[in-house]
């Protein structure tokens, strides 16, 4: 079993099938890969990966295992709710580009502490815009999902998880540099959200 990608997962549906995949290992206990140094060895020389994952810096939601993938395939990129910036967006086109990954999947996840205290901040009357330092940076880029959620939802954390899941997956779909790629079925983009209780990862579209 190689880490690097094969002739079977070199499209969308074959590396959004592989995370599935994976996921389920995980789930039950039943992993394929570890993490030791020959599998790091073998893929030194270079790299096939067949998916970007995009999501939290949360600790608790370490990408390469809650999919059970090895070294050489899948790349990762994480910020703090899975917020989208100039660089990450270079880094996202660069991996279709460059290692011609066909599958950008968006990982929210449940509970998420940057959500949580956007939703928090609103209900306390901070409006977008209003705290120009990094964090509020974070805020600013949250709010719209919670807005549309609506801060009278008893839910609205949970629930602006997944609007924001949603919103990061269509401006990656928006963005010009990738539009190409996925109007001819070379690349797709799929949105997730991860339970921190289960270890399920349910797959929004």
């Amino acid at each position: 079993m190689t880490a690097t990608r094969d002739a079977q997962v070199s499209t969308p549906a074959a590396a959004l099938s592989e995370l599935i995949s994976g996921n389920k290992r995980f789930v039950y206990g039943h992993p394929r890969y570890g993490h030791d140094v020959a599998q790091a060895a073998a893929t030194a020389q270079g790299q096939k990966p067949h998916s970007l994952v995009f999501g939290c810096i949360d600790s608790r939601v370490p990408l390469e295992a809650i999919f059970d993938q090895s070294f050489g395939s899948i790349c990762v990129a994480r910020s703090g709710a899975h917020v989208l910036d100039r660089s990450l967006v270079g880094s996202i086109n660069f991996a279709v580009a460059e290692l011609g990954v066909s599958l950008i999947l968006v990982v929210g996840h449940k509970r998420c502490g940057a959500v949580h205290a956007t939703v928090q901040a609103l209900r306390d009357g901070a409006t977008p815009g209003s705290d120009s330092g990094s964090v509020g940076y974070l805020v600013d880029e949250l709010a719209p999902a919670v807005q549309e959620v609506g801060l009278d939802d008893e839910d609205a954390a949970e629930k602006a998880v997944r609007k924001h899941v949603a919103r990061t997956a269509e401006r990656l779909r928006e963005n010009p540099d990738l539009a190409g790629e996925i109007a001819a079925d070379r690349v797709r983009v799929v949105g997730a959200v991860y339970d921190l209780d289960s270890g399920w990862v349910e797959f929004l579209d």
